[in-house]
């Protein structure tokens, strides 16, 4: 499983819009090939700011099948414009620690 994570900073006054159209474009990466699970949290130091965090099975379902689809397409039209500066998205795995 591997966890991608991106720091979204909303520019100011857009937040509401940017809410709703994270819900519509929550149903489009919810059916790609590898997903998981997702979630956006709200920062509670600065309203402008989320962290996203979305769950895929390999790390190409994410790279690959999913930035490679016709589906990113409509998320990019849904989100994109409303960062400033656009997000640095990283991916992690899990450490084991019973070794």
């Amino acid at each position: 499983m591997i966890l991608e994570v991106a720091v979204l900073q909303v520019k100011p006054g857009l937040t509401d819009g940017f809410e709703r159209s994270f819900k519509e474009a929550s149903g489009i990466i919810s059916k790609m090939k590898g997903y998981i699970h997702h979630e956006l949290q709200k920062c509670i130091e600065d309203p402008n700011k989320y962290i996203l965090l979305v769950k895929w099975e390999t790390l190409e379902d994410h790279t690959i099948g999913f930035r490679g689809s016709a589906e990113y397409q409509e998320w990019k039209a849904l989100l994109h414009h409303f960062y400033d500066p656009f997000p640095t998205v990283e991916h992690f795995e899990i450490v084991n620690l019973d070794s």
